[in-house]
């Protein structure tokens, strides 16, 4: 089995780095394209012995399994170009928040008839083999295509399949979850340091208590909120912090991260359909007259941070 990525960004380096850690895939077996060459996740992923290409045909020529694994902006004239080269052989594999199964199907239907799409949605922590996915079988995509991607997803962390329709919630809550989990880290170190503690001793206390947590919780039948009562003596220091958490509204902020990020991830649906970056623009060769219409539209095409720098 070959691996394709079109897009080589965050998401594409995370998978590639898991699948090749987890030992699933051997880096000769995966490849990888994107207009963007000078981005820091294609070192990475050279570094890693992918094969890297300007040419999404070609990623789709060497592969079985492709994931979609650029903006959602972007898939419908992705879509445009490859499926000309979609043979029975492909499993169409959707990493694109918000795009539904349908319009993907819509798109290559029109050119190969019967197309295996599955949609799914996973996170940054399959880098290290942690990530959450869940997925949803399309139409034309045979029983056997879905434990083919549970097997691979479940070889860098938890992979369970759903209902299409729980998708957007999936992606408001573990898809953008890691995010939650950084900055809660970096106030956590803050008030460390503010306390006297180093930065570096902060910041790892701090990850290692929601590294724990999280490993406590998962390995028992506790609800959460019992843990969070066993580590709360009467009249200690512990109920003392969870009252100033409550009353600063810590529970509702993340409920309405979720779901800030669920109604995102229906606006970005909308946009993918409206296909608001021409097809022309798309298409070019050069990257800037790519990225200059897609900034009139008001979206970000590409991602130039690499896996783990700090955003300032």
């Amino acid at each position: 089995m070959s691996v394709g990525f079109i897009g080589a960004g965050q998401l594409a380096f995370a998978l590639a780095r898991g699948f090749t850690a987890a030992g699933v895939l051997a880096a000769h077996k995966i490849t990888a394209s994107s207009p963007d060459q000078e981005l820091p996740t294609v070192g990475g992923l050279r570094k890693l012995g992918v094969n890297f290409t300007l040419s999404n045909k070609e990623t789709v020529q060497k592969s079985d399994v492709l994931f979609l694994a650029v903006k959602p902006p972007i898939i419908p004239f992705v879509l445009d170009e490859i499926a000309p080269d979609i043979e029975e052989r492909h499993l169409i594999v959707s990493c694109a928040a918000g795009v539904t199964i349908s319009s993907i199907e819509k798109k290559l239907s029109a050119v190969r008839a019967f197309p295996k799409v599955i949609r799914l949605m996973t996170n940054t922590p399959v880098v290290v083999r942690e990530g959450a996915t869940v997925y949803a079988t399309g139409t034309h995509a045979a029983v056997e295509d879905g434990h083919l991607l549970e097997q691979l997803m479940a070889s860098v962390g938890y992979c369970v399949e759903v209902e299409e329709d729980s998708i957007d919630a999936v992606t408001g809550l573990s898809g953008s979850g890691p995010a939650y989990a950084f900055t809660a880290i970096d106030a956590l170190a803050d008030g460390g340091v503010k306390m006297g503690l180093t930065r570096r001793l902060a910041v790892r206390l701090g990850a290692q208590a929601l590294l724990g947590a999280a490993k406590m919780l998962l390995e028992s039948e506790q609800h959460p909120g019992q843990l969070k009562d066993n580590v709360c003596s009467p009249g200690g220091a512990t109920i003392h912090a969870i009252h100033f958490l409550e009353s600063g509204g810590f529970r509702s902020l993340l409920i309405n991260a979720v779901e800030a990020s669920c109604v995102r991830t229906r606006e970005l649906q909308c946009l993918a359909d409206k296909e608001t970056v021409s097809p022309a623009a798309i298409k070019k060769t050069t990257l800037d007259n790519v990225k200059k219409t897609a900034s009139k539209a008001g979206i970000s095409l590409f991602n130039n941070k690499y896996p783990g720098s700090k955003q300032h």
